[in-house]
């Protein structure tokens, strides 16, 4: 299974973006999106924004996987 996470661009240095992914901050290229902007949020997959997104649908998917992670936690 693959899974693209979303994170917020708030860096970038030619074709590279420091992207925030809930306070995390890891490095992404950004060769596969057009018109890259700090403050833009983009679907992160193995490296690469793969491509862009509203915050609004980049807030929900973090909502859904913040509830898809508890149903592994111990009762």
């Amino acid at each position: 299974m693959c899974l693209a996470i979303p994170a917020k661009i708030v860096e970038i240095k030619n074709d590279m973006a420091t992207v925030d992914m809930e306070g995390t901050r890891r490095e992404a290229s950004l060769l596969l999106i057009e018109n890259p902007a700090l403050g833009d949020y983009v679907m992160i997959h193995a490296g690469f924004a793969i491509h862009k997104i509203d915050e609004a649908e980049a807030m929900e998917s973090l909502r859904i996987l913040r509830e898809l992670a508890s149903f592994g936690e111990p009762v």
